[in-house]
């Protein structure tokens, strides 16, 4: 399979956040290409989002974050699975990760994507570390026997963060998502509860959300994407896409490749990231 040309085998992708938004925010522009190549695209979320908003009770929450998701995925066409675990209450149990272990094998997974363990919000950091202990198991028979388990461990990559205690986040491969950032926007759009209702309340600005939903999709966007700028990869972008198109790249997504599964390699990379010329 690997070094092989992308076309000759579609790739099994499984991005694995917290909560119904997380995948899209730090996936959605490369989940978008993978998907355009007719690649298999899954964004999970391991926790029902129940909990945050200011006025919506958890069942109200539950059943609105469900069907954002949804739309967010049908947005780039990409199934998004929401399993039953309350937002605020995940921990990295025995029996959580046997549902982890489920869901990579369910998908026959090739690359999974999650959050590093090192995270501001507890869900992520334990997220991060159900896929972790999950990474070996996929491949034992006798762990959820009823599942056939995986002959290898597919590539497990970290989504991009800012902190640096224990350890910075390194980006191994990043990939330019300047022609998919309106779907990336589109995608996040969706997410009317945590976007133009949550988020706000939570940072003292709901009153500056606007009442139209073209303006809201525009006010949205002008703040999400100086957090998608590529200036803070811009030497592996060089590497990557070479300095005259390196150094034009405006939005980036970048992954950091784990030890515990197969290994991004400069020999396997235009396999599982069939978006360097």
């Amino acid at each position: 399979m690997t070094g092989t040309n992308a076309q000759e085998h579609k790739l099994n992708i499984l991005v694995i956040g917290a909560h119904p938004d997380d995948p899209d925010i730090k996936v959605g522009g490369t989940a978008y290409k993978w998907a355009q190549q007719g690649h298999n695209v899954v964004l999970v979320s391991v926790t029902n989002g129940n909990a945050g908003h200011h006025e919506m009770t958890a069942d109200q929450l539950e059943r609105a974050r469900r069907d954002e998701a949804r739309r967010a995925g049908e947005v780039i066409g990409a199934k998004y699975v929401v399993l039953d675990i309350d937002d605020g209450a995940l921990m990295p149990t025995f029996e959580n990760r046997l549902k982890i272990i489920r869901l990579i094998r369910e998908h026959r997974a090739d690359i999974v994507i999650t959050h590093r363990p090192y995270d501001y919000h507890p869900d992520h950091r334990y997220t991060g570390q159900l896929v972790l202990d999950a990474a070996y198991m996929v491949t034992v028979p006798t762990i959820v026997p009823h599942i056939p388990h995986l002959d290898r461990n597919p590539m497990f990559l970290y989504m991009s963060d800012r902190f640096t205690q224990p350890i910075e986040f390194r980006p191994d491969v990043c990939v330019d998502i300047d022609d998919a950032m309106e779907k990336k926007i589109d995608m996040l759009h969706q997410h009317t509860s945590q976007f133009y209702e949550w988020l706000p309340f939570n940072q003292g600005i709901l009153d500056q959300v606007p009442e139209g939903d073209r303006e809201r999709r525009e006010w949205m966007a002008e703040r999400r994407r100086r957090g998608f700028t590529a200036e803070p990869y811009r030497e592996k972008l060089i590497e990557l896409y070479g300095r005259q198109r390196g150094t034009r790249i405006n939005y980036a997504e970048c992954f950091q490749d784990s030890e515990y599964g197969t290994r991004l390699t400069k020999e396997n990379m235009n396999h599982y990231f069939p978006f360097f010329d």
